[in-house]
């Protein structure tokens, strides 16, 4: 295995990497022995079971790190060493590229309680939550409130200018609404004014602004102070009681740390004609990340397994990511570097890339098969040149299977946006997040109108069993059937001809004869 040293961050201690194995397959001797250089075969091989055997793993790794595999600790270098074992096992090359990064760590669990008049300890994810990037800090003092505007319709902007604090006590406890601007910088403005903590709570202007959100400060935040999110009703009752004192601990860990993206490449192929697909690697601080991104990272690995001995016409290279939930800190430095551990990609390197498959929570429990809008027909955002083309391939997987899918929006939170940035088709699948899932969607994928699409997303119950376990079986052969169609041509995305029976009207017609297991 190489490891990719970056200037500083080639220093760090890395352990010894152990092949794990891996393949579970329907008729396993013959999945192990056969070349699956076709889509049937492949798809034969890439099966459920293979894939949650993954997930599994990564759910042991969880359990014996706190329930955790965020960037920066022992849970993701853990998740770093099964992934990199898994693929060096199956005869990639396998190289491993560390990058620093702003992080942002929780290393105790935090307390919230209203001291006096009426001691009240407050409900960490009911009432409050930690916000992301907020500073470390046991703190407590009398609750003051900055600029509110109550009640519905409201248009509230707390906090977002230093005069807002005019008159502030320094030493007590700030009490800010959301609205109007960054919760940073509400924050930094409190810190300015003498706060020593600061509680910020939820608008209040509609019924869709009470409950509590997962809401960041920013890398940026500068405020040196620790900060909570709280519901709108526990503001409204704080901004009430005359009085009030509270107190507010807060044990993480803010700073530079050390994470690392896994890529894998087959040992053939064009290394001038590029196919790439990518999945984060790392969870939240909340909790495991099974669905958010395990199922990504199953369905690449079991593809990576079960491909292990087929010679592509094209390279391909599976990259997975660190401190994505960190602000897609790695695929950016893979793609941008960051003027501090390398440069990242040259123009030649950039051009050597035919398409990058990205695969982000594909097994949402109240799922969707949502398909990202490369050719902007949906959503008015049309990706790099090819894009399009990927995303019909995906739309014409689903078609075939009579399964009916929706476009999603190129909104730039997952790890395809740096590749975006450089002009590289991109296309991927998603099953959804926190969005709400609608009547029409229910009717048309069943599950729950009115939940979100995974109602554990960035929480401690995105387990093993948080999963559909039909939508990831269907999206893992999607996923498999892309990588290998455009390992063996890309004809159709930028005229390099490929092996013939891989072109685009072939492949449609036996998608068309598949009947799907």
């Amino acid at each position: 295995m190489r490891i990719l040293r970056a200037g500083a961050a080639g220093a760090a201690c890395l352990v010894c990497y152990l092949s794990l194995g891996t393949a579970a397959a329907a008729d396993p001797e013959a999945c192990e022995n056969r070349v699956n250089n076709n889509i049937d075969k492949l798809l034969e091989c890439v099966t459920l079971e293979g894939v949650r055997s993954h997930q599994a793993a990564l759910q042991s790794i969880a359990d014996s790190n706190g329930g955790i595999r965020v960037s920066g600790t022992p849970g993701y270098d853990a998740s770093v060493d099964y992934a990199a074992g898994v693929l060096e096992g199956a005869g990639y090359d396998v190289t491993l590229q560390p990058f620093t990064f702003n992080a942002f760590i929780e290393l105790g669990e935090p307390s919230f309680a209203q001291v006096a008049p009426v001691p009240t300890d407050y409900v960490l994810d009911v009432d409050y939550n930690v916000m992301s990037q907020s500073e470390p800090g046991d703190v407590s003092g009398v609750v003051e409130a900055a600029d509110l505007d109550l009640g519905l319709g409201n248009g509230s902007t707390s906090g977002c200018e230093p005069a807002d604090f005019t008159g502030f006590t320094a030493g007590n406890v700030a009490l800010l609404q959301r609205g109007a601007c960054a919760f940073g910088l509400k924050a930094d403005n409190a810190a300015a004014a003498g706060a020593v903590g600061v509680i910020i709570f939820n608008q209040g202007n509609s019924e869709g602004r009470t409950g509590l959100i997962n809401g960041t400060l920013g890398n940026g935040y500068s405020g040196g102070i620790p900060v909570v999110f709280a519901t709108y009703d526990l503001g409204v009752e704080l901004a009430s009681t005359p009085g009030a004192e509270v107190s507010i601990l807060v044990d993480v860990f803010r700073g530079t740390a050390l994470a690392m993206n896994v890529l894998a490449e087959t040992t053939s192929g064009d290394d001038s004609n590029v196919i790439m697909a990518g999945a984060h690697l790392d969870s939240v601080n909340e909790g495991p990340g099974i669905n958010d991104n395990g199922s990504g990272i199953a369905a690449l690995l079991e593809t990576a397994v079960q491909m292990a001995k087929v010679k592509p016409r094209n390279k391909v290279r599976f990259a997975l990511w660190g401190a994505e939930e960190s602000g897609l800190v790695g695929s950016d430095f893979y793609v941008l570097g960051n003027g501090v551990d390398g440069d990242g990609l040259s123009e030649g390197e950039i051009a050597d890339i035919a398409a990058y498959l990205n695969f982000d929570m594909i097994g949402s429990p109240n799922f969707v098969y949502f398909v990202y809008d490369g050719d902007g027909s949906s959503f008015g955002l049309e990706g790099p040149d090819g894009s399009g083309i990927i995303e019909s391939y995906y739309e014409d997987f689903f078609a075939a299977r009579g399964l009916p899918f929706e476009s999603t929006e190129i909104s730039f939170r997952s790890d395809y946006a740096a590749f975006f940035d450089v002009g590289i088709p991109f296309g991927g699948l998603f099953t959804g997040a926190e969005g709400i899932k609608t009547d029409e969607q229910a009717a048309q994928w069943g599950g729950t109108a009115g939940d979100a699409y995974d109602p554990c997303y960035h929480l401690a119950c995105d387990t093993f069993d948080n999963n559909s376990d039909v939508a990831l079986d269907v999206n893992s052969d999607a996923v498999a059937a892309s990588i290998l169609q455009y390992a063996m041509s890309t004809e159709i995305l930028n005229g390099k001809r490929g092996k013939g029976n891989f072109n685009l009207r072939a492949e449609q017609e036996n998608m068309g004869r598949r009947k799907y297991r």
